[in-house]
């Protein structure tokens, strides 16, 4: 586990992992990042009540950087990676060994549940939850059984973490999506399993969702360009969202009328998504919908075509 100023969710996620019914001994690593909240002091008083907690220091705060430290610190073949905010249901660690004992896999994972605790955040989950908001993957929406691109958070056998070098410390974010590249570049097989279900925290304000999915795309970018094969037909269609808006919106600026194409039906799409995904939602939550959709669309295809060249130089080197 890798944090950074969870001092509030940390217990919670701590006791979560420690009540697993996993039939066997558990380690649990936790590397804190700087942080002005106590979350040092949060993981210190629970690795001092408890010896299967050990915490390690990531004094660059970085992701991948932390969850190396971590996987470092730990000695058993099975490596479950655990976000902060992120809660593992009864039976996790136990299911999902049974699953890469079953298939095979380096590497299973199952669905990002998002669950929301205010009206905004709840129009968030519901939108993560639906193909209109982020496209392909079945993790976050559930699906069948199988082999799958790419997996929420993980549960890998460490042979295979090791014999990848682990992740990547270049790549700040998607650092996740590209691990699982290697892995299976490498002859393995990363399967998703509905049967594993986190609840996951979605962004609680409009702005912390745009710096996510901006910062995300960008460094999605850069993992596009270091793997050029790796590339998905869903992972365009927000950047070609964002031209085709301002394009039509320039068009329109000069007296063009076929300008208003391009935002028009953006807008009776997301709509219509709206409606549909908000049928099951409270009225305060729907009505949040269609700006939710907007952020996460524009935010993903603007940073994608503004990823800046230190981004994927840093990937480069």
């Amino acid at each position: 586990m890798v944090v950074r100023n969870e001092a509030r969710h940390l217990p919670e996620v701590l006791r979560n992992v420690l009540s697993q019914d996993y039939p066997g001994p558990v380690e649990v690593a936790v590397a804190v990042g700087p942080s002005w909240d106590g979350t040092h002091e949060v993981a210190a008083a629970v690795s001092g009540s408890d010896s299967r907690v050990v915490v390690v220091p990531n004094p660059t705060g970085r992701t991948p950087t932390g969850l190396n430290a971590a996987v470092a610190a730990t000695t058993a073949p099975i490596v479950a990676r655990v976000d902060g905010h992120s809660l593992l249901p009864p039976g996790y660690l136990r299911r999902a060994v049974e699953v890469l004992t079953e298939t095979g896999a380096v590497n299973v994972g199952g669905v990002m549940a998002a669950e929301g605790t205010t009206p905004f955040e709840r129009a968030v989950a519901a939108a993560m939850s639906s193909p209109f908001g982020v496209g392909g993957g079945r993790f976050h929406y559930g699906g069948n059984p199988g082999p799958a691109d790419t997996v929420y958070l993980g549960v890998f056998r460490r042979d295979a973490l090791a014999a990848v070098d682990g992740y990547d410390e270049r790549f700040t974010r998607a650092q996740d999506w590209e691990l699982n590249y290697r892995l299976r570049r490498n002859g393995g097989s990363v399967w998703f399993t509905p049967d594993l279900r986190v609840v996951y925290r979605p962004r609680a304000s409009l702005r912390a969702l745009a710096v996510q999915y901006r910062d995300s795309a960008q460094w999605r970018r850069a993992v596009i360009e270091q793997h050029p094969d790796s590339v998905r037909p869903t992972y365009l269609v927000p950047p070609a969202t964002v031209v085709g808006l301002a394009s039509g919106i320039a068009l329109t600026a000069t007296g063009r009328r076929i300008g208003l194409l391009a935002p028009a039906g953006y807008a009776l799409a997301n709509l219509a998504a709206s409606v549909v995904v908000g049928r099951r939602l409270a009225p305060a939550e729907a009505l949040r919908l269609p700006a939710v959709f907007a952020t996460m669309h524009l935010s993903w295809g603007w940073g994608f075509l503004t990823s800046p060249k230190k981004v994927r130089a840093r990937a480069r080197r």
